[in-house]
């Protein structure tokens, strides 16, 4: 699998470290007197994944990837698409 990085152009798996779930998880406000724990679904399909391109220029990515057939459809630093 090879992961098109902003950066470096497209590069092997190997060169980077997956994070998770790149859709956003809000904790409970400050203060709370509760535990929490996220809990996710793992639907087949496209997801947005967080990976860092760790054996590279260190960039971290939002990369759109199917789970199923693990076909990438593009990815785009994590800041930019956070401020759009």
């Amino acid at each position: 699998m090879r992961i098109p990085c902003p950066f470096c152009g497209p590069r092997m798996l190997e060169e980077f470290v997956y994070l998770g779930d790149a859709a956003l998880m809000r904790r409970p406000v400050e203060g709370a007197t509760c535990d929490y724990v996220f809990l996710r679904d793992n639907p087949a399909g496209r997801h947005h994944e967080l990976w860092r391109h760790e054996g590279g220029c260190g960039a971290w990515l939002v990369v759109e990837r199917d789970v199923t057939t693990h076909e990438i459809f593009g990815a785009a630093l994590a800041e930019a698409r956070d401020a759009g």
